[in-house]
């Protein structure tokens, strides 16, 4: 490289961004003396919006940087948008070490296993930090080192806030905590009394009251806490709590993990 800045890289993507992060990181482990500034940027879903990440790369080549794009956007109009940047472009359907040796003026290690090894130990130890972390402070069994959270789910009992947060601390290295909306909340109208000095920190999840009624209902047959009405009361109070505090929020009902995952990152403009 040029200099010691940082080389801009982004993974860009019609989906989530997975593949883009998992196949693009695979290329640059083989590059482990460069350092590298990533950006994900998941769900560009329309002309408009590629157009934006176009001008974003552009404008980062107009100061004097070199960014590398990664992308495995799928539709034909989206993927034409982003192949205009300025840029290096990767399409990942087709691209090789050779083509990242020439942006970045230095050879390839060549070094097999690099992408499933330790890699950066910096790294790899964050994220294995922010799993203690999460797992000290799900469903708000502790209140330490609060404020060190980036991100707090809350959401009624069931709604699966313990495999997201597990999921944002394991693959993206987000020290992430969660608590759980009882009745005491709702009928106070207010959060958790902890989480009142880190509102701007929560994120909300909700779903569909049959839905939660049917995990509800593995876990206590036949109880009150699983019936139909509960349910539904719980998810109605929990999404007037977060439209009166200005908490964005999302339907788990019929996303995965990491779709949430990556919703979520992306509003709360959480660097991955």
């Amino acid at each position: 490289m040029a200099n010691d800045d940082p080389c801009p890289v982004f993974f860009l993507s019609d989906s989530t961004g997975i593949t883009a992060e998992t196949l693009g990181n695979t290329l640059l482990s083989q590059f482990p003396t460069v350092e590298f500034d990533r950006t994900t940027i998941p769900f560009i879903l329309n002309v408009e919006q590629a157009q934006a990440v176009v001008d974003l790369v552009d404008g980062l080549v107009a100061g004097g940087k070199k960014p590398i794009v990664f992308s495995t956007a799928v539709t034909s109009d989206i993927r034409h948008t982003l192949g205009t940047c300025r840029a290096t472009l990767i399409d990942l359907l087709g691209t090789h070490l050779g083509q990242l040796e020439g942006a970045l003026a230095t050879p390839a290690s060549n070094e097999p296993g690099r992408a499933h090894g330790l890699g950066n130990a910096a790294r790899y130890q964050s994220r294995m930090t922010a799993v203690e972390y999460a797992m000290e402070h799900d469903d708000g069994q502790s209140l330490r080192a609060l404020e060190k959270a980036q991100l707090i789910l809350v959401a009624p009992s069931r709604c699966g806030k313990t495999p997201t947060t597990m999921y944002l601390a394991l693959q993206h290295g987000i020290f992430a905590a969660n608590f759980p909306l009882v009745d005491e909340d709702f009928e106070r109208e207010g959060l958790p009394k902890p989480l009142e000095p880190f509102v701007d920190k929560c994120f909300g999840l909700t779903t569909n009251p049959l839905r939660l009624s049917q995990v509800r209902t593995q876990r206590r047959e036949g109880s009150p806490y699983a019936s139909l009405r509960q349910c539904g009361f719980e998810l109605r109070s929990a999404e007037r709590l977060y439209a009166s505090h200005g908490i964005p929020f999302l339907n788990s009902a019929s996303m995965s993990v990491e779709e949430m995952s990556a919703t979520i990152l992306q509003q709360m403009k959480l660097k991955r």
